[in-house]
């Protein structure tokens, strides 16, 4: 039922930290806590109660107004593009009419609906530059711009899905996964975690690559058959072609960037793919160029996802009862601490602030 308040609560960017640095450790003094007025929906659009959001690692560029970031960020921007909650009203003409009640998750971008990435816009996503996210008690979203919860999820591991596991569908949709193709993985962040677990599901062979054996061990729950430590195997790429029998994989999900990407494209069989999805390393000059030519491979930049993409994630979700690792779930009054943790970037999955 809608709420009889007229006001309700969302956290807000100002930026007071003159750093513009996503790892400032006074970067949370931007964040603050205000009270706003209930939206109303308009036409074929619907309010939705938010009731958990989770944290991707571009959020502390966005609440640092970063210049490594695509958009500067507006003043008083509301944070955040994961977001989940219930249809709580609908307006004039809703193609939502009569779903009052259900659960539903944000589409992270307002653009993109299927086909070719061409209309993909950064600037279009929720929770940078102007485009409000979901760090708020309530959103009208107009209603190209949700989809359905999956029915086997909690709000708060339903929260963790749009921007991470709409990644790892377009990282998957790169090639036609088929079973016993070799994937491999970089890291255990939350897109890496949902491509260990549907490429799994989807019949691949997983090898994933992380820094601890506690966070492989993770890995091997999620569905990885083999795992290589980077700190006590730095020339993984080798491991993979040993693993491989020298043929190498079919698939790399790169994460790191200019630090990863000569090892991404050696572990890589001949007419195989690498999709760049982070840069999580220092910048540096890299050359692939002749294994790319001579070996028939493929670079791919990974931007967002579309909303067929994430209808497709939560089909998969449903189909094989996945959940997403959630290493914590902070309260409303907490959501400084989640950005925190994301700032010590030690944790495996995803960080979900309930609202």
């Amino acid at each position: 039922m809608p709420s009889s308040s007229v006001t309700s609560l969302a956290y807000q960017i100002d930026i007071v930290d003159p750093s513009h640095s996503h790892l400032s450790p006074t970067l949370l003094s931007n964040l603050t806590l205000k009270t706003i007025p209930i939206p109303t929906p308009g036409p074929g659009s619907i309010l939705v109660r938010i009731r958990a959001t989770a944290l991707n690692f571009r959020d502390l560029f966005c609440l640092a107004d970063s210049p490594l970031y695509p958009t500067r960020t507006t003043p008083g921007l509301v944070p955040c593009a994961d977001g989940a909650g219930e249809i709580v009203s609908v307006g004039p003409g809703s193609t939502w009419e009569g779903s009052v009640g259900d659960a539903v998750i944000l589409v992270p971008n307002r653009g993109w609906i299927d086909g070719d990435v061409g209309v993909y816009r950064t600037g279009n996503t929720l929770g940078g530059g102007h485009v409000d996210g979901t760090l708020a008690q309530y959103m009208v979203v107009e209603d190209a711009w949700v989809v359905r919860a999956p029915k086997n999820l909690s709000l708060e591991e339903a929260a963790a899905l749009p921007v991470a596991a709409g990644a790892a569908i377009n990282v998957l949709q790169s090639v036609e996964i088929k079973k016993g193709m070799t994937v491999v993985t970089q890291g255990t962040g939350g897109v890496s975690c949902f491509v260990i677990q549907y490429a799994a599901a989807l019949g691949a062979r997983v090898i994933a690559t992380s820094s601890t054996s506690e966070k492989l061990q993770i890995a091997k729950r999620l569905g990885a058959a083999e795992l290589i430590s980077y700190k006590t195997t730095p020339d993984w790429a080798d491991e993979v072609l040993r693993l491989t029998d020298a043929r190498g994989a079919d698939l790399v999900c790169d994460v790191g960037g200019s630090g990863t990407l000569e090892a991404s494209v050696k572990a890589l069989r001949q007419g195989g793919t690498a999709c760049l999805v982070g840069f999580l390393t220092p910048p540096k000059a890299v050359d692939v160029l002749m294994q790319l030519i001579g070996e028939a491979k493929t670079l791919k930049g990974i931007l967002g996802c579309s909303r067929r993409m994430l209808e497709e994630a939560v089909e998969l979700v449903e189909e094989h009862d996945l959940h997403p690792y959630i290493w914590h779930v902070y309260e409303w009054e907490d959501a400084a601490e989640a950005f925190k943790q994301s700032q010590r970037q030690d944790f495996v999955g995803k960080l979900v602030v309930k609202v």
